[in-house]
């Protein structure tokens, strides 16, 4: 490597400021490093992975000390590149997609790409409607979230919590199976049996795999479902509205239950909402658990017990392995069918022991 200049980022400050803004050329003369060297470490280019961390980190320093911006611009007319990513999610609301949104952000702008992100609520005109348009502004890789495509694009395409994809689509997936056993295997450990459920609703990706997966836990723990307890989500709104109704319909129908498994913390929420109207105390007549551990989760009363998704790690993860597949199409990570992620268990105070003299109820269903 070149030797380092010897002009200390203060006196480098004072010259840059007094003529035009930092360009690479600048930046790589006051580090003493060649601008092709500077390039690579900025851009992420699979190339500067040979290039020493203590290297790199001195670059990532000295351009945010000096207030090197990059000319994406200028970039995109040498390279013929947009340096842009399509995300199309089913919707933008607080909790799960937020999360995961904030994700795919974080490693983008690290990476010096930009995205557009439209939202299709689970219309599958808009989807193909959506891909074309986005392929029509250049985009050079697509990421989507809770999207079930039918058709594979000419990009690189991730997909979050994807399941059945079309091949040469790569699916980042929760272990739903592990989820499952952690959450229906700690209401067990509190004398739990009579436990009811809420399903997601059908247009959603994660929908059938979870529900399989609590089945084959349930099975595993000699739990029984009884379809009376079942709740079944209906509609596309993304807030609590759809797990208060479908709670309000679980208690109409009489039949006694110690404990809720909410297909989300959105839905959990609309059921703990429900279950209040009803005069029924949690967790001291009736455990609550959720999925996701979206923010508000920690700060409901009680605090939610619930499965965490890494989402924004997911999030994360998209946006690296649809880069990695632009810029090292022959890593096997890039060539991955699937990519399963942990999930984590986080008991709070919306769970507790069964009951020992659960409240009297007159079964209708």
């Amino acid at each position: 490597m070149p030797r380092r200049s010897k002009l200390t980022i203060a006196e480098s400050k004072v010259e840059f400021e007094s003529g035009k803004p930092v360009n690479l050329k600048m930046l790589a003369a006051h580090l003493g490093l060649s601008i092709a060297a500077v390039s690579r470490i900025l851009n992420g280019s699979p190339a500067a992975r040979s290039i020493p961390p203590a290297v790199q980190d001195r670059v990532f320093k000295a351009a945010k000390e000096l207030g090197y911006r990059p000319n994406v611009f200028a970039r995109s007319l040498r390279s013929r590149r947009s340096y842009t990513i399509g995300v199309m999610v089913s919707e933008v609301s607080e909790g799960y997609a937020t999360l995961v949104l904030s994700g795919i952000e974080q490693q983008l702008l690290q990476e010096g790409y930009f995205y557009f992100v439209v939202s299709h609520h689970h219309r599958k005109e808009l989807i193909k409607e959506y891909q074309n348009l986005l392929m029509a502004r250049s985009v050079e890789g697509l990421v989507c979230v809770d999207s079930i495509l039918t058709e594979v694009l000419p990009i690189p395409t991730v997909v979050i919590s994807g399941h059945d994809e079309p091949t040469g689509v790569t699916n980042i997936v929760l272990d739903h199976h592990r989820a499952a056993m952690m959450a229906l295997g700690h209401l067990v450990e509190l004398g739990h049996r009579k436990i009811a459920f809420l399903r997601g609703q059908d247009h959603t990706a994660d929908t059938s795999p979870r529900w399989n997966a609590i089945m084959t836990a349930a099975q595993s723990l000699n739990v029984k479902i009884d379809e009376c307890r079942v709740g079944q989500l209906v509609g596309d709104d993304p807030t609590p509205g759809p797990g208060r109704e479908a709670t309000r319909k679980l208690i109409a129908r009489g039949i006694h239950f110690t404990a809720l498994f909410a297909f989300n913390d959105m839905t959990a929420i609309g059921a703990m909402s429900a279950l209040r109207e009803a005069g029924i105390r949690i967790p001291e007549d009736v455990s609550v658990v959720g999925f996701d551990d979206i923010q508000t989760a920690s700060f409901l009363n009680p605090a939610l017990t619930t499965v965490r998704q890494p989402l924004v790690k997911m999030g994360m993860l998209a946006a690296q392995t649809v880069l990695r597949q632009l810029q090292s199409p022959n890593d096997p990570l890039a060539a991955a069918r699937q990519l399963v992620v942990e999930p984590e268990f986080i008991v709070r105070s919306s769970t507790a022991p069964a009951p020992q003299n659960p409240r009297p109820v007159r079964r209708k269903c």
